[in-house]
């Protein structure tokens, strides 16, 4: 799939659920919004699961495509792509916050999207220069996934511009994963373990 194809999907997915909300959304009201032939659209996402990840994908690829060679310190490094993934979403929010209300009395889409992060959340590590392999980088991708579930929360109700309550609360979620990393005595490099964040409103 051509990027510009994928950026018409993507667009067009939270243009219909903010419309729609989740269980609006049709592939016939997809392929209107996107402006493409609907069997073109069968071929490309044959689900409404395959638009979830296609979203998660375009949002990684933002993430990395976005940062050069890794600076600073690991914490400074994954606060960094972690922002730009914020970022990345922040032109499909009103369908994004939809998404997040329909969630809340759909728990199996919730349990689908979860199962989606630790993948994006090993690419992110990745663009930090820091490795998802083995058991501190598990450990890693499961206290990076619970940061990131805490920044979103904080993101779904920030309305500012500089999105300053979204970094600070990003940054508080970094703290709390560095004090679980130093409590299990792991190496400096191997940060952000399994945490538990608490995740609020």
């Amino acid at each position: 799939m051509d990027t510009d194809t994928e950026t018409k999907l993507v667009a067009a997915l939270w243009q219909v659920v903010a419309a729609e909300g989740w269980q609006g959304l049709t592939m016939h009201r997809l392929a209107g919004a996107a402006g493409l032939p609907l069997a073109e659209v069968r071929r490309l996402v044959p689900s409404r699961l395959h638009l979830l990840k296609l979203h998660g994908r375009a949002m990684d690829a933002a993430a990395l495509a976005s940062g050069g060679t890794p600076q600073g310190s690991p914490r400074d490094r994954v606060f960094d792509v972690l922002m730009r993934r914020i970022d990345a979403m922040q032109p499909h929010r009103a369908g994004l916050l939809r998404l997040f209300e329909d969630v809340k009395r759909d728990p199996l889409l919730g349990l689908l999207l979860l199962a989606e992060l630790p993948g994006s959340m090993a690419w992110m590590l990745e663009a930090a220069g820091l490795s998802p392999a083995g058991l501190p980088g598990l450990l890693r991708v499961k206290g990076t996934t619970a940061v990131w579930l805490a920044t979103v929360r904080a993101w779904a109700n920030d309305e500012t511009q500089d999105l300053a309550p979204t970094m600070a609360a990003l940054d508080k979620a970094l703290d709390q994963a560095e004090r679980v990393a130093r409590t299990l005595r792991l190496d400096p490099g191997d940060d952000l373990p399994e945490a538990t964040v608490p995740i609020t409103q």
